[in-house]
């Protein structure tokens, strides 16, 4: 489209008639006037590029209308079960973990769908996903979304997934619309969001961020099995060596803008009745991993009082109990005394890892392992937590006479900000959608945390069942859905126009 032309749709599309003819009525209350129909018309005519009376208008935006601009709620929701089959638990829970099997059937079906949507393939060294159409100035910097398909265990079918097949959904509204983007428009399916396998979240988006602290350790890194790295990567067909891990990093122009849909995973949204969540900022998320060693032995033998400091029982000293597993659960509470004392709602810390070894009832536990997660809005708040878990973890040791044999951070990432554009792109869809929109931070983080370090960024939230996330009872409604991917469909054609 000639700059003139995408300058008059921009201007023409403010008016809530436009957005009728674009949305399949959405906002048809505000419609009726001759005049602002044909305006409307002629608008569409431009922006899209076929006649107008190819448009038939049915005043909804549900499945199969006869409006160009409708989402396929149902295709969308047979897809997001088809892809929730490739599971290693049982129904109706996912487990779908990086470089299994079941990830590359996954990724396998999202190939196929791009494949049909006509749009150019390609994937990196570690297996992000990359779908693109091409627009018609293909040089400047492409507009982006996407999320990933990986899956904790016995979790749902929404997390991740959304913001990838409704990716692919608001592309394919755009293409029966008709429309010709100016910048590219491609949808990315991120390699492992989930730290479920090597425990390292996001590890696509931070090595497109060009991560170069990341690239080191994966030389290094093994799963619970021994499984390296790249032997995993190499079984799922990315055979890669180390140096081409460079190969992920992007350019800070790559990108004009990206945009995630996903749920919110969290109940603000389903409580208000508001329909479409606008993300301003990410959370910035901190991993601690921690280690407890002491000197375990018999649960019966050896005495309670017996403990570090040397305790005199019954006129005796006796045997030390120093026990790694009291150490852990002693800092585990340590953990939610200093996030609550921060103040702040934002604040929040979870242990969500507590392993003892032997493990077996009747020992003492000679070391324990511990992995806590920490995060915040504020970048200095949630560091001062931080801080203050490890002088606890100092202190227990020294009160229960065990050894703190680790105290790692194994990241610190800081918070991310919606790009102002972006966050404009999305009021500016919202609005004309006739949709209530909320302002909100992401207390969860995704990709898009990273690729704000290389791109303006935004998030797009929907509301999920009592904010049910990371669990089977997690969903979203098809109409819900469908309001996340009109936005997103609105926010990208009008990025891609600028």
């Amino acid at each position: 489209m000639a700059t003139s032309a995408a300058a008059r749709f921009l201007a023409a599309l403010a008016g809530a008639a436009v957005l009728l003819v674009l949305l399949g009525g959405a906002a048809g209350a505000v419609v009726g006037h001759d005049d602002d129909a044909a305006a409307a018309r002629r608008t569409m005519e431009e922006f899209a590029g076929f006649p107008a009376s190819d448009y038939r208008g049915d005043g909804g935006g549900g499945s199969g209308g006869s409006s160009p601009f409708y989402v396929d709620s149902d295709g969308l929701q047979r897809q997001i079960d088809e892809l929730a089959s490739f599971s290693d638990s049982p129904v109706p829970s996912v487990t779908r973990v990086l470089y299994s099997d079941k990830d590359v059937q996954a990724r396998r079906y999202i190939k196929g769908i791009m494949n049909q949507l006509g749009l150019s393939i390609r994937e990196d060294a570690v297996g992000n996903i990359f779908g693109r159409w091409e627009g018609s100035e293909a040089g400047l910097g492409a507009v982006a979304t996407g999320s990933h398909v990986d899956a904790i265990p016995f979790s749902g079918k929404y997390d991740g997934v959304v913001g990838v097949l409704g990716a692919l959904e608001a592309i394919s509204m755009l293409k029966r619309s008709g429309f010709q983007p100016k910048r590219s428009l491609e949808v990315i399916m991120f390699t492992s969001e989930e730290p479920t396998r090597f425990g390292i979240s996001c590890l696509g988006s931070r090595l497109m961020a060009g991560s170069e602290e990341l690239a080191r350790s994966l030389k290094e890194t093994v799963d619970n099995q021994n499984v390296s790295f790249f032997d995993a990567a190499d079984s799922a067909g990315y055979k890669m060596h180390p140096e081409e891990l460079h190969n992920v990093f992007l350019k800070k122009d790559d990108y004009f803008a990206f945009v995630e849909l996903h749920i919110e995973q969290g109940p603000i949204l389903e409580k208000e009745g508001i329909k479409i969540g606008v993300v301003t900022a990410i959370a910035a998320p901190a991993s601690i991993k921690v280690e407890f060693e002491g000197n375990g032995g018999h649960a019966g033998a050896v005495l309670m009082p017996a403990r570090s400091p040397p305790h005199i029982y019954m006129g005796k000293e006796t045997f030390y109990r120093n026990d790694a597993g009291l150490a852990a659960a002693e800092l585990a509470l340590a953990v939610e005394k200093h996030v609550l004392e921060s103040g702040s709602i934002d604040t929040v810390g979870t242990v969500g890892i507590l392993q003892l070894h032997p493990g077996a009832i009747n020992s003492i536990p000679s070391k324990s392992h511990v992995e806590i997660d920490v995060r915040d809005i504020d970048e200095k708040r949630r560091n001062n937590v931080i801080e203050k878990v490890h002088q606890s973890a100092i202190e227990i040791s020294k009160n229960r006479g065990v050894l703190l044999s680790e105290f790692k951070i194994i990241n610190q990432d800081p918070p991310a900000l919606s790009d102002k554009s972006v966050i404009s792109a999305m009021e500016f869809a919202a609005k004309q959608l006739n949709l209530e929109y909320k302002l909100m931070i992401s207390r969860a983080y995704h990709d898009s945390l990273f690729m704000a370090r290389i791109s303006p960024m935004g998030m797009i939230f929907i509301p999920c069942y009592k904010g049910y996330s990371h669990k089977p009872e997690e969903y979203a409604s098809p109409e819900d859905m469908a309001n996340g991917v009109k936005v997103l469909a609105l926010a990208m054609a009008r990025l891609s126009l600028q």
